[in-house]
Parts: C-alpha cells; sequence; structure tokens
C-alpha cells in the first residue's frame, strides 16, 4: 500500500511542476485535451485487443495522466480535485454495491446491474438510458442502450426469441432492398443490426470487440494479398478477383 500511495503522490507532484513550468502543459484545457483523451482510450483498447500486457500497462499510464490533469484544471477553479473526485467515486462504489456494503442479497450478476440501474433512478436520473453518452459510437451505444434496458427488466425472454427477431428484421431489409427504397432500406439495416447484437448479448458477444478484431484480420489478409501481388511484379488494380483470390486463400491458410 506504501509503495501505491508513493508512485501517486509522485505523479501529482510531476503534474504539478509540469503544470507552472511547462509552456505546453500550462496552455492545456478540458476542452483542448478531450480529443487526446479519447485517442488514449482507443490506443488502450488496441493494446487490450492486441493481448499486449506491457502495451495495456504504457496506455494505462496516459489514461491515468489525463485524469490527473483535468483534476488539477479543475483545482485551479476551485470546482474539484483530485482528492474530491476519488472520494465522489468512492461514496458512489458504496452506494451502488449495498450487497457488500449494506444488507442487501443478490444470487448473480445480473441482480447486480438490476439494482445498479434502479439505484441510480433514485439518485435522480429521468430514465434508465440518461445515462448513456450521446457521443458513444452507434455500435457501443446500441449495446448499452440494450444493457440498461435489461436491467430494469425489458428484455427478451429466450435468446430463440432473439433469433426471430433476426430472421425478421433480415426480411424487411431485403423487401425494402428490393423495392430500392434508401430511406426505408437504411431504417431497417439499422433495425437488423440492432436485432444482430442484441442476439450477440445474449450470446456474451462483444459485438464491437467482435467486429474489430474482424477488421484486424481482414488487414492481415488484404496486406498480405497487397505483398505477394508486390513480389510477383503485379499492381492489385491490374489482376483479376480469380487471381486476387489465389493469394487471399493463401492467407487465410497462414494467418
Amino acid at each position: 500500500m506504501e509503495a501505491k500511495k508513493e508512485a501517486f503522490e509522485r505523479l501529482i507532484t510531476i503534474m504539478d511542476e509540469l503544470r507552472t513550468q511547462c509552456p505546453w502543459d500550462k496552455k492545456q484545457t478540458l476542452e483542448s485535451l478531450r480529443h487526446l483523451s479519447i485517442e488514449e482510450l482507443y490506443e488502450l483498447s488496441d493494446a487490450i485487443l492486441k493481448g499486449n500486457l506491457a502495451e495495456v500497462e504504457k496506455e494505462l499510464g496516459d489514461v491515468l495522466l489525463h485524469i490527473v490533469f483535468y483534476a488539477r484544471i479543475g483545482s485551479e477553479t476551485g470546482d474539484f480535485d483530485i482528492s474530491t473526485v476519488i472520494h465522489r467515486l468512492c461514496d458512489k462504489l458504496i452506494a451502488r454495491h449495498p450487497h457488500i456494503y449494506g444488507d442487501v442479497t443478490v444470487k448473480d450478476e445480473q441482480e447486480v446491474k438490476e439494482n445498479w440501474e434502479k439505484l441510480k433512478l433514485k439518485e435522480g436520473n429521468s430514465s434508465v438510458l440518461s445515462g448513456v453518452p450521446v457521443s458513444l459510437p452507434a455500435m457501443i451505444k446500441a449495446v448499452r442502450i440494450q444493457e440498461k434496458a435489461r436491467g430494469v427488466g425489458f428484455d427478451w425472454e429466450k435468446e430463440e426469441q432473439v433469433w426471430e427477431k433476426v430472421n425478421e428484421e433480415l426480411d424487411e431489409f431485403r423487401a425494402e432492398a428490393a423495392q430500392n427504397n434508401r430511406e426505408k432500406e437504411e431504417a431497417e439495416f439499422g433495425d437488423l443490426l440492432f436485432s444482430l447484437i442484441n442476439y450477440a448479448r445474449f450470446r456474451g458477444i462483444n459485438p464491437e470487440d467482435a467486429l474489430e478484431k474482424t477488421n484486424l484480420k481482414f488487414i492481415k489478409r488484404f496486406q498480405h494479398l497487397e505483398n505477394k501481388a508486390r513480389e510477383s511484379g503485379r499492381e492489385l488494380s491490374s489482376m483479376s478477383l480469380d487471381e486476387m483470390d489465389v493469394f487471399w486463400n493463401e492467407a487465410k491458410k497462414l494467418l
């Protein structure tokens, strides 16, 4: 515990020094750091998906730096500081875990989530969905919306029902695509994606992670295709699909 305290105090001291002495750090505001913080979180996400723990450790440090930076800026205006941020977090964690710090009994993870959402409503949130950030990427937002709705009991009872919904939405999308009605086609495609995300949730699959892993897999295979074409003195644009498929299938076996 002493080592952790010492490390955190060292970081706070360095942050104070940078804020008062470094020209770049002096100029930063909550707004100027915002896009950099988002970038750091994506870099952390990349490291986690790649399973690179050394990189995860590095990126966690970068994220922590931003948290401390925001708190330092808040302390300058007297609105908050790192102590109030941490204590407020601790108070929330204790209040949201009455099965640990109170006399509430839960039987599983789902009941913990349900209690969490009910407690948030008691704290003054007007809607279960009000805690979903507007600026979240659409796929992540869909997952969070579905999770929060489930937290208050609004959900399918069986996995099979969700799969039936997927097929229903697929049929509706195909019907609109056949009519070439772009507006309705787009709406039905959105419904189809939402239902697929719902099914993934029932299967315990994180759709964002699944899609990103597929993206990375495609990139590796496509780059193999590019390299093979280059080695043979060809340009991809001059190759037929059948010729490219040879290298693509080779990549599938190798990668």
